[in-house]
């Protein structure tokens, strides 16, 4: 019988990282490195720590290479999105050493690219696949300490002498102990906090933290303290610059676990692993792992099995996309919560996409039009950025969101305290776009919802932005105790002044307060509103979401766009998630959900939209989004997607065309036209 084909790899990046996968994969069963990725080829030594192996010249070089069929990134930690990104694309498979990304961002949209080219794509913690953690699971599972009640992890140690040159204290080069060390103690935790669960693992309530930075600008030690759902808290510490003792403590109502040094098993050569029981009576035990195999081996065996197999994905207790997504989310908490920003990740340098290309159009795949009083063609689609509160990540979406054909960019003043109108400056800025960009801004929110509050809350925004207009303006909310008029003077007097440039309106107006503000402007000859901006989706909302909220979804309203020549751009376009596994009849977990869209006639929507899913190969919610698009122009849809993989899968409902006859069943049940009947 023939041996099974070794899946062939290669390395981007021959550092040291590298040569322990290198020693490791020598141990496989079905794996082989056949060559190594080098900026400079030439660089003494790299033969002889690579024996047998090809030293190609160069990242591109490397992932162009006919004879790989995978590759794992071995390079520093802001260099993982980028070229992992570019070998999916180029059809290789990816083990990514850990950090899979600088954020949990970065790593969606590596995944994303695996998704789209149908190919593998892991994070390396080569411990989740070594023996010592399935027997540890074990262990915990069938009760040895009783009920876990809390976890205690560290990884830390000194690297002396310090040298601000070297990538643990380059800010630059994201080092630090929580990206290079801290996701062990992490993922660790959170494993051992989900056993007994469906996925294996859980995610933390709650996460707080404390370090210190120092003078290069890395955290040198830090803490974090995790709350999970099921009661488990978990004490976490990791460093660059103390040693530690790096033990892992699992405390449960009867007794605890010790392992010294489990990071590394019995060794990177392998050896023997000792588990120390301590029971609650004080009698300990010892319980010895051997493993005379090399710690890499185990990760390079089983993305090598699940490559064969077809699989995109480790399985458990290997990372898996959700996992890893998972704890770089716990990551991102500590470092906010310790004030942790790489310099690659802010604005001022981060100026091309993840990928590493300077912004550019790619697609036309998100339609465009005109509407009255603006020069500039729109998207058909708004992008929000509520979710986020970093550049680095809001940038990925954004940039993706253009590539697509989009330009299009919702924000206000109230949005995060002012943080979405300063990322929206520093993304136009950055990419140099603020010319092809159309601003959406909005002001004058109740309680503050007064004429001379329009001027003031303008000018706070564009000092945010970092710009001297926007394209189109809003009220934020109406105060009907005011003279319509006041607010028409108010807005029209910023148009005079070119501080808003395109069209003005109301959100949560309702029909006859802005036929009042139309007639006014008529008779005064000021700027006439002809924006809306209400709530518009499948679904009828039943309760208003927040007080003041306005649905404009029924014929009336239509006719009434229509007649007047207003274009409504829709919050809430997709119902809050009415469309996606979260809602159902009989699911009362999100309250807020079930209280502003649960009837029965939203319900038979949902329904209908399922089925013509089904016919079509979309997921309800995209049907969803796509019966907004479907109307004729008056209705643009707001987005806010918190990723990449989640603007993609909002994106992908611009291919779906619906007839009149859908669009008409899709919200009556007339069967019609209808693709679905």
């Amino acid at each position: 019988m023939n041996e099974p084909t070794r899946i062939r790899w290669g390395i981007l990046g021959p550092g040291n990282i590298a040569k322990d996968f290198f020693a490791g994969a020598l141990q496989s069963a079905n794996g082989k490195v056949v060559a190594i990725g080098a900026r400079n080829p030439a660089k003494s030594g790299l033969a002889e720590d690579f024996p047998g192996a090809r030293i190609v010249d160069g990242y591109d070089a490397l992932i162009d290479d006919p004879g790989i069929d995978a590759v794992y990134i071995a390079t520093v930690h802001p260099l993982h999105a980028e070229w992992a990104i570019k070998a999916a694309e180029k059809g290789k498979h990816v083990l990514c050493e850990k950090p899979m990304g600088l954020s949990t961002a970065e790593a969606d949209a590596m995944f994303e690219a695996a998704r789209k080219a149908g190919t593998f794509m892991a994070e390396a913690y080569m411990y989740r696949l070594h023996p010592l953690t399935a027997r540890i699971v074990e262990l915990v599972k069938n009760g040895m300490v009783g009920d876990v009640r809390k976890i205690q992890s560290s990884f830390g140690f000194a690297k002396l002498p310090f040298d601000e040159g070297h990538r643990l204290f380059s800010n630059e080069m994201a080092g630090g102990g929580i990206l290079d060390v801290g996701g062990y103690t992490t993922s660790m935790a959170r494993l051992i906090a989900g056993i007994g669960t469906s996925s294996g693992v859980m995610e933390p309530a709650e996460v707080t933290a404390l370090g210190h930075l120092g003078r290069t600008g890395v955290d040198e030690w830090t803490s974090a303290l995790l709350s999970f759902p099921n009661g488990i808290i978990a004490e976490l510490s990791c460093s660059v610059s103390l040693e530690q003792e790096n033990v892992l403590r699992i405390l449960g109502t009867k007794g605890r676990i010790e392992v010294d040094q489990f990071w590394f098993a019995g060794g990177k050569p392998g050896g023997t692993s000792i588990i120390r029981i301590v029971h609650a009576d004080g009698r300990q035990e010892e319980v010895p792992l051997v493993e005379p195999r090399h710690l890499y081996s185990f990760e390079v065996e089983a993305a090598g099995d699940a490559i064969r197999a077809g699989r995109t994905e480790f399985a458990y207790p290997g990372m898996s996309r959700a996992d890893t997504l998972g704890n770089l989310r716990v990551m991102d908490k500590w470092r906010a919560a310790i004030g942790l920003e790489y310099e690659g990740e802010k604005h001022t340098t981060r100026t091309r996409t993840v990928r590493g290309d300077k912004l550019a159009r790619k697609t036309s795949l998100v339609r465009s039009g005109r509407i009255d009083g603006l020069q500039k063609e729109i998207s058909h689609a708004a992008l929000g950025l509520m979710e986020f509160s970093t550049f680095s990540s809001a940038a990925i979406v954004l940039d993706a969101f253009f590539e697509a054909g989009g330009n299009l960019v919702d924000t206000a003043f109230l949005y995060g305290n002012g943080v979405q109108d300063r990322l929206v400056g520093e993304w136009m800025r950055s990419r140099g776009v603020r010319q092809e960009t159309v601003v959406i801004a909005k002001g004058a929110h109740s309680p503050l919802c007064y004429p001379d509050v329009i001027g003031k809350q303008l000018t706070t925004s564009l000092e945010r932005m970092g710009t001297d207009y926007v394209d189109i303006y809003f009220m934020h909310r109406d105060n009907p105790d005011i003279p319509v008029g006041e607010f028409v003077d108010a807005m029209d007097a910023e148009v005079a002044a070119g501080r808003i440039r395109g069209p003005i309106g109301g959100s949560n107006w309702t029909r006859e307060r802005f036929e009042e503000a139309i007639a006014y402007a008529e008779r005064a000859g000021k700027t006439k509103p002809s924006v809306l901006s209400n709530n518009f989706s499948l679904a009828e909302m039943v309760q208003p979401v927040w007080a003041g909220c306005i649905s404009s979804s029924d014929d009336a309203w239509m006719r009434w766009l229509e007649e007047n020549d207003v274009t409504n751009f829709a919050w809430s376009s997709q119902a809050r998630g009415f469309f996606t596994d979260r809602a159902g009849r009989g699911k009362l977990d999100d309250l807020e959900l079930a209280r502003s869209w649960y009837s029965e006639g939203n319900f038979a929507r949902r329904d209908r939209a399922i089925a013509l899913g089904r016919k079509l190969g979309k997921d309800p919610i995209q049907i969803a989004l796509a019966y907004v698009l479907a109307q004729k122009g008056r209705v643009i849809p707001l987005i806010g997607p918190r990723l990449l993989a989640e603007l993609n899968h909002s994106l992908d409902a611009f291919a779906v065309t619906l007839s009149p006859g859908d669009v008409q069943w899709l919200r009556d049940g007339d069967p019609g036209e209808s693709s679905a009947a």
